[in-house]
C-alpha cells in the first residue's frame, strides 16, 4: 500500500505527511526489528510509509499482550506522557519516516497540522476503546471474525487480503491462545465465512455472516 492511497483513507494524514517527509528521516527496519521499547522516551514520532508494525507490552510475570497493528498512513509513538507505555516492532521489512516530536510541535500553530495530530490522537483513543470492546465482551469466535473484518475493511477492495501477522500476534492481541485461534479460523473456513490461501492471505467468502460475528 502506498503512502498516497492511506491518506485517502485517513483525511488528516497528509498535513502530517508533508511535515514528516520535510522534517523527518526515512529509517527501514528488518521483521522483527525494535523500532522502540517500552519506558523508552518518547521523543520520536514515526509514520508508517510501508509494510506494518505492532506494539507489545511485556507483563511482569513475561507474558505478552500486543497493544495495537499499524499500517501505511498510520502515526505510531504518540503518547500523551513523557514514556512509551508499549514498544513497537516491525510486523514485515517496513520503512518509517521518523521526526522528533519538538519539530513537529514547532509547527503547532499551523490549523491544519493542529487538527491532523487531533485526529490521530483520536483514532488511537477509538482504537484503544475498540480493543478493550474486543477483549472484555466478546467469544472466541467473535473476537477473531472482528479481527479479520477490520482487515477487510482496510483493503475491501483486494481479491485477498494480506495477514501481515502470525498467529501468536492475533492470539496476544486478541487475549486467546494460539490454539483457539486456530481453531476458530478452522472453523470460520469450514463454514465458508472465509477461505485461506496459505497462511497469510484470505478471501471473505460471506461478508453478512462475518458482519455479524464481528457485531
Amino acid at each position: 500500500m502506498t503512502l498516497a492511497y492511506a491518506a485517502d483513507r485517513h483525511p488528516a494524514t497528509p498535513a502530517i505527511a508533508d511535515v514528516m517527509t520535510r522534517l523527518g528521516l526515512k529509517m527501514n527496519f528488518a521483521k522483527d526489528e525494535e523500532i522502540f521499547c517500552q519506558d523508552e522516551e518518547a521523543d520520536l514520532i514515526y509514520l508508517v510509509v510501508s509494510g506494518a508494525v505492532r506494539t507489545t507490552r511485556l507483563l511482569s510475570d513475561g507474558r505478552r499482550q500486543v497493544g495495537a497493528f499499524y499500517y501505511p498512513g498510520d502515526l505510531v509513538g504518540l503518547e500523551t506522557g513523557a514514556l512509551h507505555r508499549f514498544s513497537a516492532e516491525a510486523l514485515s521489512d517496513a520503512a518509517l519516516l521518523v521526526v522528533k516530536r519538538s519539530s513537529l510541535q514547532a509547527f503547532a500553530g499551523d490549523g491544519e497540522i493542529d487538527r491532523a495530530i487531533w485526529e490521530a490522537t483520536r483514532r488511537e483513543l477509538e482504537r484503544a476503546q475498540e480493543h478493550l470492546l474486543v477483549l472484555g465482551r466478546k467469544t472466541a469466535c467473535e473476537k477473531v471474525a472482528s479481527f479479520l473484518m477490520d482487515l477487510a475493511e482496510r483493503d475491501s477492495q483486494a481479491e485477498a487480503i494480506a495477514l501481515p501477522m502470525g498467529r501468536q500476534d492475533m492470539a496476544d492481541y486478541l487475549g486467546l491462545t494460539i490454539e483457539t485461534v486456530s481453531r476458530m479460523l478452522t472453523q470460520l473456513q469450514g463454514a465458508s465465512v472465509v477461505e485461506f490461501d496459505g497462511c497469510r492471505r484470505f478471501r471473505v467468502k460471506r461478508w453478512d455472516a462475518l458482519e455479524r460475528l464481528a457485531e
